[in-house]
């Protein structure tokens, strides 16, 4: 899978169901008949929405670990705590489980933020202050994790 582009603000309905914007759904298009996983996000307090196919490798990589280690049995219990199974419907609704949406503390209004392979869901507020939040230690994390030498760039 390619990997996913945009940030959309959307709104929840009553019965805890989002409309999936057409561009995003254009870019998952390939994915829809197959599904979804959406479980609560390991750093944040918000969704992460996995196509079955991200889901798969990921899970492959998990099932790799020794689960004759306790702490590998915890982080996989924890990992996978309230996960669910999500399909689109033929309105191009996602439901998101009651249980979810208390975890992230969705209200009304809501932003599907692309990050990579797979989409976060946040309630729009809490999306915000996590900007804001990350916005002064950004440059120093950007030069940490992206910053190479500059021989990786073929620059000698």
């Amino acid at each position: 899978m390619n990997s996913l582009i945009g940030t959309y603000e959307c709104k929840v309905d009553a019965k805890g169901r989002l409309m999936l914007p057409a561009a995003l759904k254009k870019q998952l298009n390939p994915e829809l008949q197959n599904g979804f996983v959406l479980k609560r996000a390991v750093f944040q307090s918000c969704l992460e929405l996995y196509p079955m196919s991200e889901w798969e490798i990921l899970m492959q990589k998990i099932n790799k670990l020794n689960k004759f280690k306790k702490k590998n049995n915890d982080f996989i219990r924890r990992f996978t705590a309230g996960v669910k199974i999500v399909e689109i419907d033929s309105n191009g609704r996602l439901l998101i489980p009651k249980d979810l949406t208390v975890f992230a503390e969705i209200s009304k209004n809501i932003v599907l933020s692309s990050a990579i392979n797979i989409i976060e869901i946040w309630d729009k507020d809490k999306y915000e202050q996590a900007i804001d939040d990350a916005t002064g230690d950004f440059a120093d994390l950007a030069e940490e994790v992206m910053g190479q030498d500059d021989e990786d760039y073929g620059i000698s």
